[in-house]
């Protein structure tokens, strides 16, 4: 199948996402599996929260954030990594404190960290943009072992999803407003080359958060586009989940097996009428796959832990 093909028959059609949690986010982001505590994170940005679930107890907690917050990673030594504007925090539950660990942008007050993610190595991924949504000044960054905020691309609008196949060697990433989903060749200490065009987002909705399953497919979510699709390998699109909200912003595969796909979407954007004819719009969303994802790995940057 070519790249950006649709198929005539949607072979993910019988899932059916569930609302777990119908918190009304307004910009609800970041969602990620924590497998030690089996349970939920996720943010919303724009209410500058940070929200868990408890998925062995249904047990939901909420907390404020510093600032606007795209992002809250496990970190190996315990407690969350997060992405707060201006720099990352490190996030303590039990005393609900979050301590700025490294500035990233604090010069640029035009701009917040968006989306993050882990690879296999436990390096830090992650993404900033400009809060305004018009000007290009956003960076896609790295932090290995050294500890070292390193740029690995630049000029976005917005950036998303980082995400890596499951051999390391590719990763992907997203020019949201360009609606264009990058791959690039992972090096020695994460440097990149090669940057091509993985897929483009064909009919409605902005490529958003995204994550790989055990097969090498992404799947991304569509903000706008109430759907995340799942592509091939080679880039060919081979199917979609559809939801009964717009705006989809990002998926992390969980649960015991990695066979349940946990789901962030938001309200942003969504006027009285849209809102009237899509309640669950910013609640977390869950539904459950024949294949599993990635497990995910904890940061070991040495960021103040």
């Amino acid at each position: 199948m070519q790249a950006g093909s649709v198929r005539d028959v949607n072979p993910l059609d019988h899932l059916s996402p569930e609302c777990l949690w119908p918190v009304a986010a307004t910009l609800g982001e970041g969602v990620v599996w924590h497998a030690q505590e089996r349970a939920v994170y996720f943010v919303d940005i724009k209410q500058r929260k940070l929200h868990r679930l408890d998925t062995v107890h249904g047990a939901r907690r909420s907390w404020d954030a510093p600032g606007q917050v795209g992002f809250a990673l496990p970190h190996v030594r315990g407690g969350l990594m997060c992405g707060v504007q201006g720099g990352l925090h490190r996030f303590d539950a039990p005393s609900g404190t979050f301590t700025l660990c490294l500035p990233v942008e604090a010069d640029r007050p035009g701009n917040r960290l968006n989306d993050g993610y882990v690879d296999t190595e436990g390096a830090l991924w992650l993404g900033s943009m400009d809060d305004a949504e018009t000007q290009a000044t956003g960076v896609l960054y790295r932090i290995g072992a050294d500890g070292l905020l390193s740029v690995r691309d630049t000029v976005y609008v917005i950036t998303n999803g980082p995400a890596c196949s499951p051999d390391g060697a590719t990763l992907y990433h997203n020019d949201t407003l360009q609606r264009v989903v990058y791959a690039f060749d992972v090096g020695p200490e994460g440097l990149l080359s090669r940057k091509r065009v993985f897929a483009r987002i064909a009919g409605s909705g902005y490529p958003d958060g995204m994550a790989v399953d055990r097969e090498g497919c992404l799947w991304v979510a569509l903000f706008g586009g109430a759907r995340i699709e799942r592509f091939a390998p080679d880039g060919g699109l081979l199917g979609a989940v559809n939801f009964p909200c717009s705006n989809i912003t990002k998926l992390a595969f969980g649960g015991d097996d990695l066979c349940t796909v946990y789901v962030s979407t938001a309200r942003k954007g969504l006027d009285e009428a849209a809102l009237a004819q899509q309640p669950l719009a910013g609640g977390l969303f869950m539904f459950r796959t024949d294949v599993a994802g990635l497990a995910s790995t904890p940061c070991t940057a040495p960021l103040g832990f």
